[in-house]
């Protein structure tokens, strides 16, 4: 039980706080802000029905991976043009800008991108996925493609990015809220950063010696334990997991600076970053079991450090 107390704590927290934001709700939208909100549900609209059949055309489901960076950028100035380029929502704009061209990056260095814009490399989670029992049936698959891959990424994508439709409402001048967390929000993608280029480094270097005919168990350290355990990755098990689900959160402190968030605390708008934990609590807990097969090492690494938050460095003798 214990084992799996620190999630049930996380999800009760989730929970409790999207409940709480949505009772509390903050002030109604205005005609404006309405009208804003159509255009970005119709965008997202568009994406799930693009995703959805090019993923099932193609048999890649990774259409919403690749536009997972660069939506926010698009839902961000939109409401920041919409918003008469208040410096507020600039502001979010211009970070979400540098989230999404981080991330972007990132995926096209995996081979993610391609002129064929259906192709790609695909994430290896739905090659994984496509192979449980449950899933190997094409009307099953077809049903999940569409809810889950489809319909609910491209909503919980919308939903991170309604802070900044909820500041819209709101002509507050910037404040010591709006720098703290302008500066936090900087902060976790310096760690997203940071931890991208560490991991891509081991993994990269890690192919190069595969690559010349050796067995895993037989390359240098640490290489041989077919994982990264250097850098911010000797500290947490998933360090760019934390940084971003962190970028979010922080992002909806620019609520609370625009003075629309009710007892300085809830808005209806909260909702999206707290089920962003819930959906890396699910990806990390997947990931962490495929992992766990094809390294014999890794069961010491989940119990030497943390999930997220770097804290405590990976010492496997400690727990042997």
């Amino acid at each position: 039980m214990s084992k799996y107390l620190g999630t049930i704590i996380t999800a009760l927290v989730v929970v409790t706080g999207v409940v709480l934001g949505f009772v509390f709700g903050g002030p109604s939208l205005s005609q404006n802000q309405l009208d804003t909100l159509l255009i970005l549900v119709i965008i997202c609209g568009s994406s799930a029905l693009y995703c959805f059949v090019v993923g099932e055309i193609s048999r890649n489901n990774s259409q919403m991976d690749k536009l997972w960076s660069i939506l926010p950028i698009a839902y961000a100035w939109v409401i920041a043009a919409k918003g008469n380029m208040n410096p507020r929502l600039a502001i979010i704009a211009v970070l979400v800008t540098l989230w999404g061209v981080r991330l972007t990056i990132n995926f096209a260095r995996k081979g993610a991108y391609s002129i064929k814009f259906w192709t790609g490399e695909e994430d290896y989670r739905w090659k994984v996925l496509r192979q449980k029992k449950i899933l190997q049936s094409k009307p099953v698959w077809a049903l999940f493609d569409l809810f889950f891959i489809s319909i609910y990424q491209n909503a919980l994508v919308l939903a991170i990015c309604l802070p900044a439709l909820a500041c819209m409402g709101s002509d507050a001048p910037l404040g010591i809220v709006d720098f703290i967390a302008m500066g936090l929000s900087a902060f976790a993608l310096l760690i997203e950063v940071i931890a991208d280029e560490q991991q891509m480094s081991f993994h990269t270097t890690k192919k190069k010696l595969l690559a010349e005919g050796k067995e895993l168990a037989d390359l240098p350290a640490p290489f041989n334990k077919g994982f990264n355990t250097t850098g911010l990755w000797a500290y947490a098990r998933h360090p760019n997991y934390f940084g971003e689900q962190a970028f979010w959160v922080c992002l909806y402190l620019f609520v609370i600076g625009a003075g629309v968030a009710t007892y300085n605390v809830f808005n209806w708008s909260m909702a999206g970053s707290l089920v962003l934990v819930l959906l890396f609590l699910g990806s990390s807990a997947f990931g962490e079991s495929v992992s766990n097969k094809k390294y014999p090492e890794y069961q010491l690494y989940i119990k030497s450090v943390s999930r997220y938050v770097p804290f405590k460095k990976y010492n496997p003798e400690k727990v042997k």
